[in-house]
């Protein structure tokens, strides 16, 4: 991909307005994986996958996430032309070690998940922001921190939290009275901490963000009696929830009762357990592929080991993880 051919798919990319924009730009982008991303190719090459016979988007075959831990998904010919690259890595805590994504221009990633978060909740300029995430920090190479550290940097004021809980509180506390809007991005087990040390703590101006992970410190929890614990101890009408993880640059939100909604670099399908290539009706319950068009420097059609379906229109839940995979750290909880 020559500089002025990256230049015009990144600017389709960030201005992706419809169904067929999107769908498009996706045969676009796997045909040029399919060409210079090696451990791909030679995924198709597997399959006997004839790349100028595909024409659909549900006739991509999607390359599974867990060879994210075993190879370097990604396209030679990016490794040294942009200014800024980075490496993210799992939290490994499965048997089968971390799993790495190296971005190429980091900058894309920035741009997507900003896009992403300004499609459903405007300009972070206009909120606050509390990042209760002590496990990614306690550790290097987390995406979901990165994102985190550039929104604390856009945002009209915020703050990392580890185990600070009277700090948080008063944080809160202060931005309530301001009538300041406010985003508490939290992982799940350090949430329901927090929710215990408070007892009761109403939240009028704040939007409450699980970006799931129990990690073993807690045991295992229904989505339904997480949310429920904390709209209980904050008085809140919802609990917001990201979907992200270390091999995607595009991020999906729920604005509550754990139905999510993709940003418009992604889609999610779903397919049959059984066969890998064959894809469900609505609403039936499967494994979870993703279309993540933001992943133009490695692989953008991804098979995870997410159970979940898939409504009509194009919203999604996650109802946990397949048997056979590893628990990840931003993975959601069972539903």
């Amino acid at each position: 991909m020559s500089h002025a051919t990256h230049h015009h798919i990144r600017q389709k990319l960030l201005n992706i307005a419809s169904e067929h924009d999107f769908a498009n730009l996706a045969l676009e982008v796997f045909r040029h994986q399919a060409q210079h991303c090696e451990v791909y190719a030679q995924y198709l090459q597997y399959l006997h996958t004839k790349v100028h016979k595909i024409s659909n988007i549900s006739q991509i075959p999607c390359l599974p996430v867990e060879l994210f831990k075993q190879h370097d998904i990604a396209q030679a010919a990016f490794g040294n032309i942009f200014p800024q690259s980075a490496s993210f890595y799992s939290s490994g805590t499965g048997s089968s070690g971390n799993s790495r994504h190296f971005v190429a221009d980091v900058s894309l990633y920035e741009a997507s998940f900003e896009a992403g978060f300004r499609h459903f909740y405007g300009d972070i300029s206009e909120w606050s922001v509390a990042a209760l995430l002590p496990s990614y920090l306690e550790r290097s190479g987390s995406s979901l921190v990165y994102m985190a550290n550039k929104w604390l940097e856009q945002a009209r004021s915020g703050a990392f939290f580890l185990y600070e809980w009277e700090q948080l509180k008063a944080f809160l506390l202060d931005n309530e009275q301001k009538g300041q809007k406010t985003l508490l991005l939290g992982v799940t087990f350090a949430l329901l901490d927090f929710a215990q040390y408070c007892e009761k703590l109403p939240l009028r101006h704040t939007t409450i963000m699980e970006t799931g992970g129990m990690k073993g410190r807690r045991r295992e929890l229904l989505r339904e009696e997480v949310h429920e614990m904390l709209k209980n101890a904050f008085e809140v009408a919802a609990i917001h929830s990201e979907y992200g993880m270390t091999e995607l640059l595009s991020q999906a939100y729920s604005e509550g009762g754990g139905v999510f909604r993709c940003a418009p670099t992604m889609q999610v399908l779903c397919r049959d357990a059984t066969d890998p290539f064959s894809y469900l009706r609505p609403a039936q319950s499967g494994l979870l592929n993703v279309i993540d068009l933001a992943n133009l420097y490695s692989c953008s059609f991804l098979a995870t080991a997410d159970v979940g379906r898939v409504y009509a229109d194009g919203s999604f839940e996650v109802l946990g993880r397949a048997d056979h995979s590893d628990i990840r750290g931003c993975n959601l909880m069972l539903a």
